[in-house]
């Protein structure tokens, strides 16, 4: 069951959610850096969750990598780890909840038959009454977020399409989908706030949809800008981006840091991790962060 919703006036809960399709690379950094040192300069928790719930995408043994690169790089989280693949019983309860509700139904729509009338699901299978198995679930949109603030971004608009579809909650293939998950681990793991990349934005106005629906306080969030290589191709593990040195992490730190907008002096370099972090808590404040949603991969080394 979830726990008791928590008021964000609480201690700060932070979080970093990587999915393990891969090892860690440089936009990873980023975003695992930018939410430690969030939580971190407020002196809050900062958790690490492994998003696997995605069982095609999972590469074996990269859960274990990724977590041995945040200890050398000197990222050391609070708490348990939490790994989605063992928390079905938790998603599959709330799914029944809602259900019951009357707020989930069967959609057969392909991606082929929504890009044909117009890109953006309209609703189509609401009152068909389809049944259940080897149909997606979707959620009723009774919620619709058209208009959120953004810690670093600021005031963000959603397509008033995008802000009232219905969106799928359990795919065809059975796997629970991420916009229900990401969000009952939320709020079981009492997360306050929440600091990732700018590629998450319109996912976000669903989220606080959820929130809503299910009578818990959102965290609040901030979106970094995504490191690209160029406008519009950002560095992930789909486009092949190298993974980061996990023998000697701090030229990539030091460069992460300058891509938060902090200015490590020249002789940073010369001390250990440990102490790079200690400089680099005291000086992070989300102020000083771009308000792009994408930066040149340049602008850090």
């Amino acid at each position: 069951m979830l726990t008791p919703a928590l008021s964000n006036h609480g201690s700060y809960r932070g979080r970093f959610a990587p999915s393990p399709s891969g090892p860690l690379h440089f936009g990873s950094l980023v975003a695992a850096l930018g939410s430690f040192l969030a939580a971190k300069s407020q002196q809050g928790k900062w958790l690490v969750r492994i998003e696997n719930i995605d069982t095609p995408r999972v590469v074996p043994g990269a859960d274990s990598d990724i977590l041995h690169t945040l200890e050398a790089y000197g990222l050391h989280w609070d708490e348990t780890v939490v790994y989605q693949s063992q928390r079905h019983a938790l998603y599959q309860d709330v799914l029944n909840a809602l259900q019951n509700q009357g707020l989930v139904y069967a959609c057969q729509c392909t991606r082929k038959e929504i890009k044909q009338r117009g890109g953006f699901y309209d609703n189509h299978c609401r009152a068909l009454h389809l049944p259940f198995a080897g149909n997606a679930l979707r959620l009723r949109q009774n919620f619709p977020v058209d208009t959120f603030k953004d810690q670093i971004q600021g005031q963000v608009h959603i397509p008033t399409n995008i802000a009232q579809e219905d969106y799928i909650i359990k795919r065809r293939d059975g796997l629970y989908a991420y916009q229900l998950v990401v969000v009952l681990d939320d709020i079981d793991q009492q997360i306050t706030h929440v600091v990732r990349g700018a590629d998450l934005l319109e996912p976000t106005a669903r989220q606080l949809g959820l929130f809503e629906q299910l009578k818990h306080p959102a965290p609040q969030y901030a979106h970094l800008p995504l490191v690209v290589t160029e406008p519009g191709l950002k560095l992930s593990k789909q486009n092949h981006a190298p993974a980061i040195d996990r023998c000697d992490p701090i030229p990539a730190t030091l460069a992460a840091l300058r891509f938060l907008g902090l200015s490590p002096p020249k002789d940073l370099d010369s001390l250990a991790i440990e102490d790079i972090l200690k400089w680099a808590i005291a000086s992070f404040s989300l102020q000083k962060i771009s308000k792009l949603t994408e930066k040149p991969l340049s602008d850090a080394y």
